[in-house]
């Protein structure tokens, strides 16, 4: 599939992303994320991996939308959590 990434045109295979990420370890999840072959990796590290940028030239959204073209499954940042206050008044 042809995607355009920070400017720049890739042509991603669904295979190729799988194999390109089979030997990576999955980094803490903070925000948007993918599952590839049963593990959850943040989008933008997959970007950084298989697309060899700067996690700042591209965005999650960018990512997000060429992973779910490729046939992955993303998933929505979790909510954050207000802190919780440990004295009360």
């Amino acid at each position: 599939m042809r995607c355009v990434i920070a400017r720049f045109p890739f042509d991603l295979v669904k295979s190729e992303v799988e194999q390109s990420m089979s030997g990576i370890a999955p980094e803490p999840v903070t925000g948007v994320s993918v599952t590839i072959d049963g593990r959850v990796f943040p989008v933008m590290q997959v970007g950084e991996v298989i697309t060899r940028q700067n996690r700042r030239d591209f965005t999650s959204d960018e990512m997000r939308r060429a992973l779910t073209r490729l046939g992955f499954t993303c998933h929505d940042a979790r909510p954050v959590k207000p802190a919780r206050q440990a004295w009360s008044d």
